[in-house]
């Protein structure tokens, strides 16, 4: 008798169940976490913290005491502050910061005509011309000072020898107070025109050549190239250059300090807000007018941050 074996069963495979309609099914993800972001950015947030928000926050409690012979603090509220705007020397240490700014402006329409000469197609030495133009960012502004200090010399200075050889009466640069201010911008506008020129290049090349192209197909020269696409093209860095110049303007200190000096004739002309901190917090040992004297730059350097970014909206192009 045969027996016929019968073929092993096949447990049929479940399907999974579809979805019920309206149900969403989250899915895990072990890897995601929140205190992962807290991770990545906790050591930024807390340098910012340390170093930025702190001392912001301790200068403003700082500028309603008055400091004593023999240290400690005495709560006076705003007398420092009445005392500050009933100041005359703040009025012209607000005007020196202003010439000081505007004169340090014109440093970027020269860095943008420098930039764009250094971006021509077949310049020779563009690498070598780069260097020198960068050497005095990396310079320090002691060694700086030191050489205006003789260039700007009335007696043998190289500018005033230079004027000589061609016929003009040169005079003492530093110690005239119609002078002296333009003549500490203009090192200002020097050692600053490498940074610029930096942005600049990077902006420059950013440009694709695809427009230029269809600009030269179009019949445009050199110039309207210049002024119809380079220049709203690089409109961001531009921004960006015009915002970092002024607060760096207008917290000008170490060219002034090394430059002149508290005996200068030029002094009141020069004077600016963050040389007002200066002697107050340092030489007159005022920590609560200092205080308040820096609260006030913050305040200033805020505003005329955000007037920048508002009006950046008609004229910076994005795309």
């Amino acid at each position: 008798m045969t027996v016929v074996a019968s073929p092993p069963r096949v447990q049929a495979e479940r399907m999974p169940e579809a979805p019920r309609p309206g149900i969403r099914r989250r899915r895990r993800n072990p890897g995601a976490s929140p205190w992962w972001a807290l991770v990545f950015i906790g050591p930024t947030a807390l340098g910012i913290a340390v170093f930025y928000l702190w001392p912001t926050v301790r200068t403003l409690i700082i500028s309603f005491t008055k400091s004593g012979p023999f240290g400690g603090a005495e709560w006076v509220g705003i007398e420092n502050y009445v005392r500050l705007f009933q100041d005359p020397e703040l009025i012209g240490a607000l005007r020196n910061t202003a010439v000081y700014t505007v004169i340090a402006l014109i440093g970027i329409p020269l860095a943008v005509g420098i930039a764009a000469l250094l971006n021509t197609a077949g310049l020779k030495g563009r690498s070598a011309y780069r260097t020198l133009y960068f050497i005095p960012v990396v310079t320090m502004p002691a060694a700086i000072a030191l050489v205006w200090r003789m260039i700007y010399n009335g007696d043998y200075g190289v500018l005033n020898a230079a004027l000589g050889s061609v016929g003009i009466e040169g005079r003492s640069w530093l110690t005239d107070p119609n002078t002296a201010l333009v003549a500490i911008a203009v090192v200002g506008i020097w050692a600053g025109l490498g940074t610029n020129i930096v942005i600049f290049l990077a902006g420059l090349q950013g440009i694709p050549d695809t427009i230029m192209e269809a600009a030269d197909l179009d019949g445009a020269g050199p110039v309207r190239k210049f002024f119809s696409i380079t220049i709203p093209l690089l409109s961001p860095s531009i921004f960006f250059v015009s915002v970092i110049s002024v607060i760096g303007a207008l917290q000008v200190f170490d060219l002034i300090y090394m430059m002149l000096g508290r005996s200068n004739p030029a002094m009141p002309n020069t004077r600016t807000v963050v040389y007002l901190f200066y002697e107050a917090g340092f030489l007159d040992n005022d920590r609560g007018y200092a205080a308040a004297v820096a609260f006030l730059l913050l305040v200033i350097i805020l505003v005329l941050t955000v007037v920048q970014f508002r009006l950046q909206k008609k004229w910076v192009h994005y795309e």
